[in-house]
């Protein structure tokens, strides 16, 4: 069966986000995950993880001034002093909480912009071999995101060969791949051998994965036999509480 891990910025939110963690794991949750932890200081967070025997499986790199519409450092022209400080902060902080896996976020640029972001991710992939860390890019689709550089799996693996670098793989968001137009399934199996993180979310409402155009009891049987073992993120907006949405987990989330 799927390793499911809890978004702590989607999920819970019902308490404060270093509550989230103990919320996680009594709902069964083995790991968390969470995009910008930046706030809380790694040994709050270590704390929580260890306190209730949590794994943490991925957090963002810092994406530039999000409340001013920055969605990543990775391919904005004359910023790369800022987005190697930001790769650097990530790994600093991963390393401190034990998190294996950094995604760095591409950011809203034009295709011209794709040579500066292979430039970029040749330094971050540099950056997380020296720190035994995985860096992931992650194709995200531009309804919800208008502008975003990254949208498709054959760009994102195009780009991975061009930088052609074991420390750097892809975070298959099956909800980004779906509002895209692209069978999950396919776009899994054909990626398969880059994927070292998967997301999940219902689609198109991006709510709890047991309603809209996937199936995904279906499709978590196929990731099953493909071998696929490593985690696979919640990152979907529950339709009212966190726990009053996880009957679709439960046989997921009661095994021991």
């Amino acid at each position: 069966m799927p390793n499911f891990a809890a978004n702590l910025n989607w999920l819970f939110t019902e308490v404060d986000f270093l509550e989230r963690f103990s919320a996680a794991a009594q709902a069964g949750f083995k790991a968390v995950e969470c995009l910008f932890p930046y706030d809380f200081y790694a040994a709050e967070v270590s704390s929580r993880l260890r306190d209730h025997g949590l794994e943490i499986a991925l957090i963002n790199a810092p994406p530039g001034d999000w409340s001013a519409g920055e969605r990543g450092l990775g391919c904005l022209a004359e910023r790369q002093g800022e987005f190697r400080d930001s790769v650097r902060l990530a790994i600093d902080y991963a390393n401190a909480v034990g998190c294996p896996k950094v995604h760095i976020m591409a950011g809203l640029a034009g295709v011209e912009a794709n040579n500066l972001f292979i430039e970029n991710l040749h330094f971050a992939a540099e950056a997380c071999a020296a720190a035994g860390l995985k860096g992931l890019i992650e194709p995200i689709n531009n309804i919800d995101m208008p502008g975003y550089f990254l949208t498709s799996p054959d760009q994102a693996l195009d780009i991975l060969d061009s930088v052609g670098s074991p420390a750097l793989g892809l975070q298959l968001d099956l909800y980004h791949v779906a509002r895209m137009g692209f069978n999950p399934y396919q776009a899994f199996v054909t990626c398969l051998d880059s994927i070292g993180h998967i997301q999940i979310a219902g689609v198109p409402k991006r709510q709890e994965p047991d309603e809209g155009v996937i199936d995904f009891p279906a499709l978590f049987d196929r990731i099953d036999a493909a071998g696929y073992d490593g985690w696979v993120g919640c990152e979907y907006r529950p339709r009212t509480t966190t726990i009053a949405g996880l009957g679709w987990a439960k046989q997921y989330l009661s095994r021991p």
